[in-house]
């Protein structure tokens, strides 16, 4: 991030006409955006005559259009100023960024702090999420002013769309800074661990190392000097984390057990009131995540029950599930069924006087499905109840009990969808899982009142 100690200026303007002559009709050779910075040679009838190195042109602005810029130790104090005053202005991220760049280049070496790395930092990713999102059409504009700065952004397909994200690299300067205040790491640390920063695509030892680097880069914030909000956002990614290493020591065949119950110690941790309803998704997000590893911090129990289920090996990397009855002798095995996912064998529980089962199976780090074992006239058979309809990203579904008269299984499922979170308690028929009745809310529902699972009344998350 260095600029030329020359006569410089920087364009304030979006859409500033580089013109061929100092006058209004002529010949527009280029276009500048906010934060272009180009070389003074002259004024003349209003008009500045400008070199600019990024396009290798030069030509003529109109005056009102710049803001000389100053490079000396004495200008830091003022290039500071303007950067304090950009950096929560949206829509002016690359001029801000332009600023902090002219600042990082004045300000003596023994004056430098976090503040410039953590206000670059933060105008860096809301220009990403404005390219990622419904952004104006000049954020293209803006990415190419900035990437002359050394702010590079990568970018990948989720959801059928191109995220892009800041790479972090002044983040991780601010937090080797020994003078950075405990807010400004806890920003760094929040951004340098995204979860929607992360490459669906990335291969799973690629993943589960970018998760135990994520736990470090967190471990490092002391939260005892932060702010209600800030502490308590961080509380939350840290409990979304050690969700994601949870499963993956589970799908590795190490416990889960430990780093399991840290991520429900850490969303106990959240205060909810205080991340404000502008905020509330990052609670909702951390809640469903670290619901679907919830059963990792419990030890398998041992069954008695008129059914039972094994593990074993199948293909590489495969678990297979069979299904036995005790009731008969020897015991016999009803049906198997194998997976890549995370098999969670203490929630197994049997129902319907021992004609069905429901164990839930983890895919991937934050969706998990319910498997219903169940008996058919012609044999048993296996169905999956998936959280939501959409792509498999965050969600889980809950078994929450079951109603002999009706046959019904009650269920609860929590996912986000195109629209936002959603959480739906349900009854389905047990014989085709067929939806009889759905709430928001299990009050709503009368059956959920006597016959819900008194261990998922005590344990679910899906209550909060």
């Amino acid at each position: 991030m260095i600029l030329a100690a020359a006569a410089l200026a920087i364009v304030v303007q979006d859409h500033t006409a580089l013109r061929s002559a100092p006058r209004a009709t002529a010949t527009e050779l280029t276009a500048f955006w906010q934060g272009d910075v180009v070389e003074l040679r002259g004024e003349r009838a209003g008009y500045v005559k400008v070199y600019d190195y990024r396009r290798e042109r030069g030509g003529y602005v109109r005056g009102e259009s710049l803001r000389p810029l100053g490079l000396g130790a004495e200008d830091a104090p003022a290039l500071l100023t303007v950067l304090r005053f950009l950096r929560d202005t949206p829509g002016a991220e690359s001029l801000g960024i332009s600023y902090g760049a002219a600042y990082l280049k004045a300000v003596p070496a023994g004056q430098l702090t976090a503040e410039a790395f953590d206000a670059i930092g933060r105008m860096a990713e809301r220009l990403a999420d404005q390219a990622s999102g419904k952004g104006s059409p000049r954020v293209a504009a803006h990415l190419e002013v900035v990437e002359q700065f050394g702010i590079h952004m990568r970018s990948f397909e989720r959801g059928g769309r191109m995220q892009m994200c800041y790479d972090g690299e002044l983040y991780r300067r601010a937090l080797t800074l020994p003078a950075a205040t405990g807010e400004e790491r806890a920003h760094a640390a929040l951004a340098l661990t995204r979860a929607d920063c992360i490459d669906p695509a990335q291969p799973p030892l690629a993943r589960a190392a970018l998760d135990e680097e994520r736990r470090r880069i967190l471990d490092k914030v002391d939260d005892r000097a932060l702010s209600a909000l800030t502490r308590s956002r961080l509380h939350a990614r840290r409990a979304t984390v050690w969700a994601a290493l949870a499963f993956e020591q589970a799908r590795h065949g190490a416990s889960p057990a430990v780093a399991a119950e840290r991520a429900l110690g850490e969303l106990a941790a959240v205060q909810a009131g205080d991340l404000g309803a502008d905020r509330r998704d990052q609670y909702l997000e951390a809640t469903v995540r670290v619901a679907a590893v919830r059963w990792g911090a419990l030890n398998p129990p041992s069954q008695t029950a008129p059914l039972s289920l094994t593990a074993s090996a199948g293909a590489p990397g495969q678990t297979c599930i069979t299904l036995a009855d005790t009731r008969s002798r020897p015991p016999q095995a009803r049906v198997r069924r194998c997976t890549y996912g995370v098999v969670w064998l203490a929630s197994a529980q049997s129902f319907a006087q021992g004609r069905a089962l429901a164990l839930a199976v983890q895919p991937l780090p934050s969706w998990r499905e319910l498997w219903v074992f169940h008996a058919q006239p012609e044999g048993w058979t296996v169905d999956v109840i998936s959280p939501g309809l959409d792509a498999p990203e965050i969600g889980y579904v809950d078994f929450a009990g079951f109603v002999p008269a009706t046959r019904r299984l009650l269920v609860a499922r929590e996912a986000r969808t195109r629209a936002g979170f959603t959480r739906r308690f349900e009854e389905l028929r047990l014989d085709d899982l067929a939806l009889v009745k759905q709430a928001s809310a299990p009050e709503l529902l009368a059956d959920f009142g006597r016959w819900q699972d008194v261990t998922w009344r005590r344990d679910t998350l899906s209550l909060h």
